[in-house]
């Protein structure tokens, strides 16, 4: 009989994702199976996706990242989609969501399935459009999930699916006067198909067919959040807050099912908001693992919110975060391209590495001790062998190489690891000639 890893778990059964996972983490497999158990641990793993380096997210295991990409119906270049999938695993991301929403999408999907061992994310309400060619008022209950259903299939690591929002929230919704109102596209979508059909959430409606669907093909739910904040004056207000109590709600009944579950978070939010956030949202969620989109902590710098968003996921990692979506340069302008999504995956990985380093995980600074040795050796090919971008760095070396070979072109003869190594090794400090 199939289990899941959670109902491995909670049978006590140690499963070979497990084992990865902790060899991964410089933990023991006891210690994933009983975060797993706890449901404070997902190892997000379809028995479909044959090729899955597994990972582990949530408490005690190291900040974990996620690219974004797919295909738009304004730009649609199948390739160099994949060469942002190469991207990804060039540049030591974790998973990919496939947020396409035009075109071939099925058969893209398949393809990164195949192509790639990092865990795989979609959200089916994008894809339902295109591919039941209808419009939204025509969609039914069974349409839904028969998307939902393929996704699961073609081997999907995890969903996220906006199962929180109901009549009930969108009431209170209506009554709120917010600032940017509905910021999530699935949350628009189904908030959308609810006002136009007069019907309750499918998601919400029918949750235990849902996650029937999750466990017999082990996936984990990630819990969209239909009302998270898109400006930093939605910030922890009440539709924000009444929406996480009802994914904790929902968190307990996918466990009861044998469920993985991941809650997603906000978006937008100013910096002293945050550490509160991720507390709050533990708390309410029974500890099941927090992804969160950033968060961008400043609504006003579009062509550097991968900055606003790094600041953000770091403290929200060091507080508690366990899952960073990453945010590229071109976040609120365009379809990113290549180069946005590397500047992307680097910045939400300086904040990702941060935070475990603030967090005390095992192993968290091995690199940037190795580092630290290297640049008081003046040993250059090992810097560019630890750096999170080593073309950058070799690159911006090279670009105004040093007449002192033992330095960089900014310090010259002052290097002061020069200066201090010469000092202790008994060698006359020539700086002048």
């Amino acid at each position: 009989m199939f289990l899941t890893q959670r109902e491995s778990a909670l049978k006590g059964i140690i499963t070979k994702e497990m084992e990865i996972v902790a060899k991964k983490e410089n933990r023991t497999p006891e210690f994933i199976m009983e975060g797993v158990k706890k449901g404070t641990i997902a190892i997000p793993c379809n028995k479909n996706h044959k090729n899955i380096d597994p990972e582990g997210v949530g408490e005690g295991l190291s900040t974990k990242i996620n690219v974004n990409l797919g295909i738009s119906g304004d730009f649609q270049d199948y390739d160099e989609e994949m060469r942002k999938v190469d991207c990804a695993h060039e540049m030591g991301a974790h998973s990919i969501m496939d947020l396409s929403n035009y075109g071939k999408t099925a058969e893209f999907r398949r393809k990164l399935v195949e192509r790639s061992k990092l865990m795989i994310g979609t959200v089916p309400l994008y894809d339902a459009i295109g591919y039941l060619e209808k419009e939204l008022d025509k969609i039914t209950v069974e349409d839904w999930f028969d998307v939902v259903k393929n996704h699961a299939e073609d081997g999907v690591d995890f969903f996220t699916i906006h199962c929180g929002l109901n009549r009930t929230s969108i009431k209170s919704f209506k009554e709120s006067g917010r600032l940017m109102d509905i910021v999530s596209r699935g949350g628009s979508l189904i908030y959308a198909w609810m006002e136009i059909t007069g019907n309750e959430n499918p998601f919400y409606e029918h949750f235990d067919r849902l996650m029937d669907i999750c466990r017999e093909y082990d996936i984990t739910i990630s819990l969209g959040d239909s009302l998270r904040p898109g400006c930093i004056h939605d910030a922890t207000d009440s539709l924000q807050i009444a929406e996480l109590i009802e994914l904790g709600l929902l968190t307990k009944r996918a466990w009861d099912k044998g469920v993985q579950v991941i809650i997603e978070g906000p978006g937008h939010m100013a910096l002293d908001e945050i550490a509160a956030n991720m507390k709050l949202q533990k708390r309410l969620c029974h500890g099941a693992p927090f992804y969160v989109l950033g968060p961008l902590v400043t609504d006003i710098a579009p062509g550097y919110d991968h900055i606003t968003s790094a600041i953000g996921g770091a403290i929200a990692a060091t507080s508690g975060a366990d899952f960073l979506c990453y945010v590229t340069p071109a976040e609120h302008l365009r379809l990113p391209d290549l180069n946005d999504v590397k500047e992307g995956i680097v910045a939400s990985k300086i904040a990702a590495h941060a935070a475990d380093i603030a967090n005390g995980l095992p192993g968290a600074r091995e690199l940037d001790d190795r580092m630290s040795r290297a640049r008081k050796q003046l040993d250059w090919d090992t810097m560019f062998e630890v750096a999170l971008d080593k073309e950058k760095a070799r690159e911006y070396f090279e670009s105004r190489p040093p007449q002192e070979k033992h330095s960089c072109s900014m310090c010259g003869k002052m290097c002061a690891m020069r200066t201090v190594n010469n000092v202790l090794a008994g060698k006359g400090v020539n700086i002048k000639d």
